[in-house]
């Protein structure tokens, strides 16, 4: 059977664990060739030797701190030039900041806006011409649901720095759709280190969380959220756009 997403290119962030490596196996899976990006690349190059053990594909890991935006244009330069190509972007990469508006550190919002809405922005901008050189593509980028939080106390830095990112989103999609290029953005609920670690830190609010997904279970990394994004990338989605998804068992209402 064809394979339409073969010998494609995936440029994704945050891909040495988490949903980011799952949406990597994934996107493999179907043959795409991975370069996984991150601040530690042995975590990436485990994920690409996962993908070669596993699917006989091909990949490289980058190392990289996207929220050093002086470094975007050498990322995409350097990953542009690796295959020649480059057709899916994923924009997966997350600083979280926790907490009161009072206890706020400006410092570490700026943070977290590097990473998510301004290096989204760019690394958009960046990989928007090697998409149309190849004829369109896809961009995909992570967003939350912590903005339609019942209650949003101790999450409105974060759900700011996620919704920034909803809202490029969609001028991309507008912009660029009849370019061929289509964007969207997924909203995970996920078995990832992130997750883990958040459940750690406030176990109570953890335990009341998770029951309120009504399929009663964390989606996996990859037969979940992986799988759904390579769908999304494929032909059979090719009216899918500038959409914000959210893959977490129904928990979620976005109205």
């Amino acid at each position: 059977m064809d394979n339409p997403l073969a010998e494609q290119v995936a440029l994704i962030t945050g891909a040495g664990q988490g949903v980011g490596q799952g949406i990597a196996f994934a996107l493999a899976r179907r043959g795409v060739r991975i370069i996984a990006v991150g601040r530690t690349v042995s975590k990436c190059q485990q994920t690409i030797e996962a993908v070669r053990e596993r699917f006989g594909g091909d990949g490289a890991a980058l190392e990289y701190d996207i929220g050093n935006t002086g470094q975007l244009d050498e990322l995409v330069a350097t990953a542009a030039a690796l295959y020649g190509r480059l057709d899916i972007l994923v924009n997966n990469a997350v600083s979280a900041q926790i907490g009161s508006l009072m206890e706020a550190s400006v410092q570490a919002f700026e943070t977290g806006l590097r990473v998510g809405p301004v290096a989204t922005l760019r690394l958009m901008q960046l990989v928007q011409p090697h998409l149309l050189a190849v004829g369109g593509g896809n961009i995909i980028n992570l967003a939350s649901s912590a903005a339609m939080r019942w209650d949003s106390s101790q999450y409105g830095v974060y759900a700011a720095e996620k919704e920034a990112i909803r809202a490029l989103t969609r001028a991309a999609a507008n912009e660029w759709g009849g370019l061929g290029i289509r964007t969207n953005t997924i909203l995970p609920l996920a078995q990832s280190p992130a997750l883990a670690a958040w459940a750690k830190y406030r176990p109570e609010e953890a335990e009341a969380f998770m029951k309120t997904v009504p399929l009663q279970r964390i989606g996996d990394c990859e037969t979940d959220i992986g799988e759904f994004v390579a769908t999304l990338c494929s032909p059979e989605s090719r009216y899918v756009n500038g959409q914000s998804i959210a893959l977490d068992g129904g928990q979620a209402n976005l109205g």
